[in-house]
C-alpha cells in the first residue's frame, strides 16, 4: 500500500516539475501576432520619408540646409494666412550682426536663410487673442553662391511643400532656382533681402 502510494506521489511531482507548455496552436497563433507586428513597424520604417533626400531639379537640395530647425531666428512675420519665421545659418548670422546689409556690404557666399511658414490657428488656451501655429505648410529656402548661380546674383531659391496625410516634403512648382529672384529684384539694394535683423 506504501509503495502504491509512493508511485502515485512520484507521478505527480513529475508533473508538476515538468514546464508549462502551450497548445501548438496558441504557439503558432502568437508567432502570426509577432510577424504581423513587426511587419508593421519595418514598413512604417521603410515608408517614412527623410526630407533630406528631396531636391530641386538643377536646383537647391534639403541637404543643404541640413540643421535648419536649430538656426538661430531673424524675424517672424504673418500674412493673412500664414505665420512664418525666418532662421539663418551662422555664416548668415554673423553678416547681419556686422551691419549687412545696411552698411552696403553685400551678404558673403555661403549664406543661408529658411523660412518656416504655418497656416495659423487661434489659441483656446490664451486669455487674450493671438494666432499662433497650426499645421506646417512649407519651408522655403534661400542660398548664396555666386559661382553657382551668377544670373541670379548668387542667390538660388526653393520652396518644398509639406504634405501633412503623409508627412512629407515635395518640390513646390515654383521651387526652381529662379522662383523667388523676381521678387526680390526690388531690395536690390539690400542684396536682395527682404529681413532685416532687428534689435533684441
Amino acid at each position: 500500500m506504501r509503495s502504491v502510494a509512493h508511485k502515485h506521489s512520484e507521478r505527480e511531482e513529475v508533473m508538476f516539475d515538468k514546464p508549462f507548455l502551450p497548445s501548438r496552436g496558441l504557439r503558432v497563433v502568437s508567432a502570426a501576432a509577432v510577424g504581423i507586428a513587426l511587419a508593421v513597424l519595418v514598413g512604417r520604417a521603410f515608408s517614412a520619408q527623410d526630407k533630406y533626400t528631396v531636391s530641386v531639379p538643377n536646383g537647391l537640395a534639403f541637404s543643404d540646409f541640413r540643421g535648419y530647425e536649430n538656426w538661430q531666428v531673424v524675424a517672424v512675420s504673418q500674412t493673412e494666412d500664414l505665420l512664418k519665421v525666418e532662421v539663418a545659418n551662422p555664416t548668415m548670422i554673423e553678416a547681419y550682426q556686422s551691419g549687412v546689409p545696411g552698411n552696403g556690404k553685400p551678404f558673403p557666399d555661403g549664406s543661408k536663410i529658411a523660412k518656416i511658414e504655418w497656416k495659423p490657428k487661434k489659441s483656446t488656451e490664451s486669455p487674450f487673442a493671438v494666432r499662433i501655429p497650426d499645421v506646417l505648410q512649407d519651408v522655403f529656402f534661400i542660398e548664396k553662391n555666386s559661382k553657382k548661380f551668377p544670373d541670379t546674383k548668387g542667390w538660388a531659391y526653393a520652396a518644398f511643400d509639406y504634405v501633412p496625410a503623409s508627412d512629407t516634403f515635395k518640390p513646390d512648382k515654383t521651387g526652381v532656382v529662379t522662383c523667388g529672384f523676381a521678387c526680390h529684384t526690388r531690395v536690390a539694394a539690400k542684396d536682395y533681402i527682404f529681413t532685416a535683423y532687428n534689435k533684441r
